[in-house]
């Protein structure tokens, strides 16, 4: 039987929700080149590859919405996390749906 994600939100919703100024808990699990290359502001970052030995980073109590580029690996963040009794949410879709702006790394001059 395939792991259903209790919980999924559009990025469309989450814009709509961040607009409001909701308080949320994002996690982006892309890889560092990704998240440079432009995430969701306010949005903590940690790598999947990097999730389990970091977890104790984040709130197990708090609702974690979790997104990716395209949703399979949120999608795989969440069932790692939900296992460990955590509240997630996967972001469907991921940021290749996210139509609002992105916060871009710049790179320093040292």
């Amino acid at each position: 039987m395939a792991f259903q994600i209790p919980k999924a939100v559009t990025p469309q919703a989450l814009v709509e929700q961040l607009k409001q100024g909701k308080p949320l808990n994002l996690l982006d699990v892309r890889e560092s080149v990704e998240w440079a290359e432009g995430h969701v502001e306010g949005a903590k970052h940690i790598p999947l590859s990097q999730l389990m030995e970091r977890r104790e980073e984040l709130e197990p109590a708090q609702e974690i919405i979790i997104m990716c580029r395209s949703g399979n690996r949120s999608g795989l963040a969440c069932e790692l996390l939900h296992e460990k009794g955590y509240k997630v949410v996967n972001m469907t879709g991921g940021l290749n749906a996210w139509t609002s702006k992105l916060v871009r790394d710049v790179p320093s001059n040292n």
